[in-house]
């Protein structure tokens, strides 16, 4: 997770909402990545989506059920979707998104028993450090309202 720390730090330092993932199979690294929606223009572009396409590249399948995937904020729907999609195997998330999570917060997509796969799931890994980073980032975009 701090991996992912790091990746966030990077989408922050480039103006992208700083969240950061990474992808380990058999204790390796294998794939890393931050969102980066803005320089790509692409909505698609967010950390989990980009670490798990350049995480099959090191796969002879696009099934990652033996891999693990470490991320800052609680998934999207989008993002919960590639997983099951993917077969994940278990996704260790740090902090939720009460707005948007499709893990814990709003939905519950990855422990669905209607859904074909379901995706083992920890929460709560250095929470405190994603959510900082997180308000941190929020925080500087706003403008101070004016008197």
């Amino acid at each position: 997770m701090k991996t992912a720390l790091e990746e966030a730090q990077c989408a922050f330092d480039k103006g992208e909402v700083p969240v950061g993932a990474v992808l380990v199979k058999s204790g390796s690294v294998i794939a890393k990545g931050h969102n980066n929606r803005e320089a790509s223009k692409d909505p698609t572009a967010h950390a989990e989506i980009i670490v798990m396409r350049a995480g099959v590249n090191e796969y002879t399948s696009w099934r990652l059920t033996d891999a693990v995937l470490y991320v800052t904020k609680e998934p999207c729907i989008m993002c919960a979707g590639a997983m099951l999609n993917a077969r994940l195997g278990r996704l260790v998330y740090g902090c939720n998104d009460e707005k948007g999570g499709a893990v814990d917060s709003l939905y519950h997509l990855l422990s669905d028993k209607r859904l074909n796969h379901q995706v083992e799931v920890t929460s709560g890994v250095l929470e405190e450090e994603c959510t900082e980073i997180l308000q941190r980032f929020f925080q500087s975009r706003r403008v101070p309202a004016k008197p």
